[in-house]
């Protein structure tokens, strides 16, 4: 479910609990506000998750980056070496 469908449902649920009797309008109102409450909250978390991955993702390019860098600068150094021994 989208953001759009889920206000739309919302405001539906909040539409049919207007109609209720009075006695019963508070303790569903109150669990529609909690709803949307843990929604807000949970689209939040997901956000911030989706930006800690983001974030992993780009450390683990430059690791690799890195990684593949010290690899090209041991090899490098090693024939070096080697040719250092052979003369």
């Amino acid at each position: 479910m989208n953001e759009q469908d889920f206000k739309t449902k919302m405001s539906e649920l909040l539409g049919q609990i207007n109609n209720l009797p009075a006695n019963e309008r508070p303790r569903l109102e109150r669990l529609a506000e909690e709803t949307q409450t843990r929604h807000e909250k949970m689209k939040e978390t997901l956000g911030n998750l989706q930006e800690s991955l983001d974030h992993l993702r780009l450390t683990v390019k430059y690791l690799v980056f890195d990684l593949e860098a010290t690899r090209r600068e041991n090899k490098y150094l090693r024939k070096l070496i080697d040719s250092q021994d052979n003369d």
